[in-house]
């Protein structure tokens, strides 16, 4: 059966399709979608052809299969259809939306997850003892293992790629043990002080989101490039700058919020490296934009309230008079439909009695907000309600 093998750089896709043809004892055909046409996959096929009229299967491997055209991959369905050879392609984004649906339909999708960094230090620590590897020639301190592992971002591929870097650099120096700064220069990256799980990892993400609370653009993206060079999720990035949206921004600029859900979800179906330019679109949006936090004191303000008691009843005429009884007890009786009002908008009262002058929104005079003010002073005198003065 042919397989879409879904997943980010360097979690074995390439291996898992070596595996199941060695399984099979089957010839192991590798072509890459970044260089290959219409005349190499054709050329692929045909020689799978004559190797199966001699009773050998073929395992087809396509690498980075999204960047084959519409005309590119139709070349493939026959292929997937007649069993000619058993497809296994594999893609860094979502096939739903960059592979032709019959050919989809006719494979099983797999989704591979980012390995883990215990993944990949039980990899490195491997490499760095089996002859196959470094052969125990050269040592591995703590520090540089872990360096290694924030770097990898759980790509094996890269992981091993760092660490024969690394020892080549350390040999150089006349050297055989790995440090941190062997490492660094080896990556040809500044080594970047970030730990994900101590104090770094709480300081930088306070750091980024006080930041752009503070519209400082600049060193948002600072911030953004020192924990995406570490390591940290990027779907851990698009949640705060969510709720920092709403939080710090608000009514102010409210398009915002959409810019960072759309940035949220455009991490999922693409992943890094390219996330990370939806990402800096995010923050720059965020920084750039009027800032208000009337939406979480209102909000904040409402739940006091009611958990401090300050609740009452629901007045009479809002309540549900939609079940048999319930006008001879009052509900509903005396509702005002807002449409059929002037202005849509009908004076009556909405709020428990013992909440009737309450204000918990308060809009500011920054953005959007500005308008806000406005509306919102003749929406409480349309109301009939007495503004609350300022203490």
């Amino acid at each position: 059966m042919s397989v879409f093998l879904w997943g980010p750089p360097g979690v074995g896709k390439t291996t898992i399709a070596a595996v199941v043809s060695a399984s099979g004892k089957r010839r192991f055909v590798e072509l890459s979608a970044v260089t290959a046409g219409v005349k190499d996959v054709r050329a692929a096929l045909a020689d799978a052809q004559r190797e199966l009229a001699r009773g050998i299967g073929t395992v087809l491997f396509v690498d980075e299969v999204h960047r084959f055209s519409k005309a590119q991959q139709d070349v493939l369905l026959p292929a997937v259809e007649n069993r000619l050879v058993t497809l296994i392609a594999a893609t860094t984004e979502n096939p739903s939306f960059s592979v032709i649906s019959p050919l989809l339909s006719r494979s099983l999708l797999l989704t591979l997850k980012s390995l883990t960094d215990t993944d990949i230090g039980q990899l490195v620590d491997r490499a760095v003892l089996d002859e196959r590897g470094l052969g125990g020639r050269f040592t591995l301190t703590d520090a540089a293992r872990d360096a290694l592992l924030r770097f990898a971002a759980g790509d094996a591929r890269r992981a091993l790629t760092y660490l024969e870097e690394s020892a080549a650099g350390a040999h150089a120096q006349g050297g055989n043990q790995i440090t941190p700064e062997v490492v660094a220069t080896a990556v040809d990256t500044a080594a970047v002080r970030y730990d994900r799980d101590g104090d770094q990892h709480y300081d930088v993400i306070s750091a980024f989101i006080k930041s752009i609370r503070g519209s400082d653009v600049q060193a948002g993206l600072h911030y953004l490039a020192r924990m995406l060079t570490a390591g940290e999720d990027p779907r851990f990035i698009a949640r705060r700058l969510i709720i920092l949206a709403s939080e710090d921004i608000g009514m102010a600029a409210p398009s915002v919020l959409q810019t960072c859900v759309a940035t949220a979800q455009a991490v999922q179906l693409i992943g890094l490296p390219e996330a990370r330019i939806n990402l800096a679109q995010a923050v720059i949006a965020c920084a750039l934009a009027p800032k208000s936090n009337s939406v979480i004191r209102a909000i904040d303000a409402a739940i006091a309230d009611v958990q401090s008691g300050r609740i009452g009843t629901v007045p009479t005429q809002l309540r549900d008079a939609h079940y048999p009884g319930a006008k001879t007890l009052g509900h509903g009786v005396g509702y005002q439909y807002a449409h059929d009002c002037e202005h849509g908008v009908a004076a009556q009262q909405y709020l428990p009695e013992e909440l009737a002058n309450a204000q918990y929104y308060k809009p500011t005079d920054h953005g959007n907000e500005a308008a806000l003010t406005q509306r919102l002073a003749l929406l409480e005198e349309l109301l009939g309600r007495t503004p609350k003065p300022e203490s």
